[in-house]
């Protein structure tokens, strides 16, 4: 079977040896004679899936004992609200930064829970760059800083991680797993499944054990780190299929290397796919270089009247999900760990071969 070059944002590529185990083990687990599906969560065969997978993404990450790891329902966006909800305390203020249209999502949120101060933001240049942390208004004493490493929609990754004296709290969902990451410098880090860990329908939150219990008096009982975290995130039916997948793709992940081999890939094949738009006069990238994206590479043609072409050609070759977001347009290439070098590789000749009949 002839698979396609998937380049979607998310739901994002998988990777084929997962798929295929998934297939395998559909319709029964190890022998048990039912899907994973139809598995009770409280059972021991999905607690021990449950319990491996956890260790494995602690494994990969070295995610110390001072950290709550959890499997949560509702996608990032939801973590929006319950951020506030379980970190502001008695604290009425909260930092945020603005570098593109997930930050605007999340202060948009927290500013129903509390007075939002924006540091810093990169509107005024489109969202093209990261604003200089030395300009940061940082507040005196913020209950939290919130900010999003990488942004999916317009292409723009931190390349540091801030030094705040508040608990960092950050938006990993596009850039998880991507590459080593020194957890003890944050206080909470959130993640959407579907881009780089597994389906949709899962969200990871990794919390400092010391921010629990400060959850507002009024946040629903799901809505509370700590209610999760004294269950296993199994207070209610947790999304037990995306778990396992997750689990599986933490065993691929090792398999690889680990996030610092995947780190190694990641940078190769951006480096790629942003030399070849850098060296023609045809496409281009309108992010500062310093700041561009490894998972999320948007670009231009020099006419956008050929969009639309440039698509339906690129569907043809089965080049699939190239298109940007609505809100940005153009084109867009998303290259999570399970995008492999040789998607890359056909893309670019894609373009070349494009540019050559249309440039």
């Amino acid at each position: 079977m002839a698979r396609a070059y998937n380049f979607c944002a998310g739901p994002a590529a998988l990777p084929d040896e997962v798929l295929f185990q998934a297939q395998e083990e559909i319709a029964d687990w190890h022998g048990v004679g039912t899907s994973v599906m139809e598995m009770s969560h409280r059972s021991k065969e999905f607690v021990s899936i449950a319990e491996e997978a956890t260790q494995d993404f602690r494994d990969l990450l070295s995610i110390g004992d001072d950290y709550e790891v959890l499997f949560l329902q509702g996608g990032a966006s939801s973590q929006f609200s319950m951020i506030p909800l379980n970190l502001l305390g008695d604290n009425p203020v909260a930092d945020y930064v603005n570098t593109g249209q997930w930050s605007k999502k999340a202060i948009a949120e927290a500013k129903r829970y509390c007075d939002v101060n924006v540091v810093a933001t990169s509107e005024s240049q489109n969202f093209s760059t990261v604003p200089a942390f030395e300009d940061w208004a940082l507040s005196d004493n913020p209950a939290y800083l919130h900010y999003t490493p990488n942004e999916t929609i317009g292409g723009v990754e931190f390349d540091y991680i801030p030094e705040v004296k508040a608990p960092l709290v950050a938006d990993y969902s596009s850039s998880i797993l991507s590459e080593s990451l020194d957890v003890s410098k944050f206080g909470l880090i959130y993640a959407g499944a579907q881009k780089n860990i597994g389906p949709a329908g899962l969200t990871i939150v990794i919390v400092r054990k010391d921010l629990l219990g400060k959850a507002k008096d009024f946040t629903p009982a799901m809505f509370n780190y700590e209610t999760h975290a004294k269950s296993g995130s199994m207070n209610n039916t947790p999304p037990t299929y995306s778990w396992y997948l997750a689990g599986l793709v933490f065993k691929w992940l090792k398999r690889q290397g680990g996030v610092s081999a995947m780190a190694e890939l990641n940078k190769r094949k951006a480096e790629k796919l942003y030399g070849f738009i850098d060296n023609s006069a045809f496409y281009a990238n309108p992010v500062e270089p310093r700041y561009r994206s490894r998972m999320n590479v948007p670009f231009t043609l020099a006419d956008d009247q050929l969009d639309s072409v440039f698509l339906k050609k690129a569907d043809e070759a089965k080049l699939l999900n190239l298109a940007g977001h609505r809100s940005v347009g153009g084109m867009r290439a998303s290259i999570y760990n399970a995008v492999s070098e040789n998607a890359v590789d056909a893309l670019i000749a894609f373009m070349a071969d494009f540019e050559k009949a249309h440039g």
